[in-house]
């Protein structure tokens, strides 16, 4: 097969689109032939070494978490999937035409789902989910600010918070006030703007996608008692603040929840945008352009 191919940390340069050993299922795992996968932050973490005290590479390799495709055969033991099923998982290696995964993380794609678009909703939908879900356990009538709302983390978040029940004010920047009365928040405020972030009021959990110096000014936004929830990890000032309960998040594969948001996407409830679609083999433009920021997901077609 062809695969995107790192052999070593450095810049985009570094990941080469060449021919790869062909991946085998193992009992309880599926081949998938992969239609399309993403781009993620943890992606070009990896790839500059700048995440390999968590997410170590081990060389050559091949990143990637987000695959959407077509089962291609089914290892031993495994039921519920069939050869041509459209599905999607969040996974590994998938910057590549053929990747396995094991069976209880795969789902299928729903009818009115298009397959290469259904690869943007893995990894930011369940990470979003979950930050809102185990990360800060709100509830009906609480308070959560979501930062990073425009983001699609951020736009997961909000509507798991929002279909909790609860109140929720998303952070953004000033830049992007306008465009953020889209995400469907019950308040929108400029994380940047010191004034009106002086008004904001004390919360019951904060969500954080940013980190730094936003995350730690949030941080103090937190009742005594509340939650911080962060998948970008605790803020500096973390300690100087006992009473609130700092929670770290990372996505971990949930198939079922994943099926339940791809079910929100075809009813037109809950939508990721997409910046631009590009051929596996354009791996290292795809990192480069998501690097420099913005809204939309970038996809790599195999």
């Amino acid at each position: 097969m062809k695969a995107v191919v790192l052999h070593e940390y450095g810049g985009p340069s570094k990941l080469k689109y060449e021919d790869f050993e062909d991946p085998k299922p193992g009992p309880g795992e599926v081949l998938v032939r992969v239609a399309a996968s993403s781009v993620n932050p943890v992606d070009y973490k990896m790839r500059s070494g700048a995440a390999k005290e968590r997410f170590p590479v081990a060389f050559p390799g091949i990143l990637g978490r987000d695959v959407s495709g077509l089962v291609r055969e089914v290892g031993e033991g495994v039921t519920g999937f069939a050869p041509a099923q459209r599905v999607m998982a969040l996974a590994h290696a998938t910057y590549a035409e053929l990747t396995v995964v094991k069976a209880d993380e795969l789902t299928l794609v729903p009818e009115g789902l298009d397959l290469v678009e259904a690869a943007a909703l893995p990894l930011v939908s369940l990470t979003g989910e979950q930050l809102i879900s185990r990360g800060t356990g709100i509830k009906q009538g609480e308070t959560v600010l979501i930062s990073g709302a425009m983001g699609s983390v951020g736009r997961a978040a909000i509507f798991t918070a929002k279909k909790a029940g609860a109140t929720v004010i998303a952070g953004v920047k000033k830049s992007q006030l306008d465009a953020a009365k889209e995400l469907g928040a019950d308040e929108v405020v400029a994380l940047d703007d010191k004034e009106a972030m002086a008004k904001v009021g004390f919360m019951d959990a904060v969500a954080d996608t940013v980190g730094g110096e936003t995350g730690e000014m949030l941080l103090g936004k937190v009742k005594q008692g509340g939650v911080f929830a962060s998948v970008v990890g605790p803020p500096p000032g973390a300690k100087l603040h006992p009473t609130v309960k700092i929670v770290p998040v990372m996505a971990v594969p949930d198939p079922v929840k994943l099926a339940e948001m791809a079910a929100e996407v075809v009813a037109g409830r809950y939508k990721i945008p997409i910046d631009r679609m590009l051929p596996l083999a354009e791996a290292a433009d795809g990192q480069v352009a998501a690097e420099k920021g913005g809204i939309g997901k970038v996809l790599l077609l195999a």
